[in-house]
């Protein structure tokens, strides 16, 4: 049984980046696949777990990522909770990114009225004003200068994107 404390959860977000919910779902499927309550769960029960929570990852996926913590699901691929959850955040923030990536691209295909491939600032206001209508022209031309760097008065979609993602 995995013991969830404030700190072991605080110290697992910290590394992770997982937020709380994450953490208590792959607590509630770790829990799940370790029938003997040892802590400890098998590569093959991870990649299992990924499955059942719609990520697919293949094996060499999960090797590269289990090579990055220090071992690989060749060597009897023993785990216990917070390196699972160190291993599941890879997969997990990087369909989050893959998702919103394409959440991005739809919403520039919106914007992006005649599909020339850009957006102008003046759309970008109008985005970023129903975003947060508390903006004031003078922060939205301050935001616009900065992502705009060229001054061409458009955004391509990678410009867009990163402005959006951060």
């Amino acid at each position: 049984m995995v013991t969830l404390t404030d700190e072991v959860v605080a110290s697992i977000s910290e590394v992770t980046g997982l937020a709380l919910e994450q953490i208590e779902a792959l607590k509630k499927a770790f829990e799940g696949f370790d029938k003997e309550q040892s802590g400890i769960i098998s590569g093959t029960a991870m990649q299992m777990i990924f499955k059942m929570m719609g990520v697919n990852v293949q094996k060499n996926q999960l090797d590269e990522a289990l090579g990055e913590i220090g071992t690989s699901s060749d060597e009897g691929g023993k785990f216990d909770f917070q390196n699972f959850c160190i291993v599941a955040s890879k997969f997990l923030i990087e369909e989050d990114e893959e998702q919103m990536r394409e959440e991005l691209k739809e919403a520039f295909r919106i914007y992006d009225k005649e599909g020339n491939g850009y957006i102008t600032t003046d759309v970008l206001k109008e985005i970023l004003h129903e975003i947060d209508p508390e903006l004031t022209h003078d922060d939205l031309d301050g935001i616009v200068e900065e992502v705009d760097e060229d001054g061409s008065g458009t955004l391509d979609f990678d410009e867009f994107q990163e402005m959006m993602m951060g």
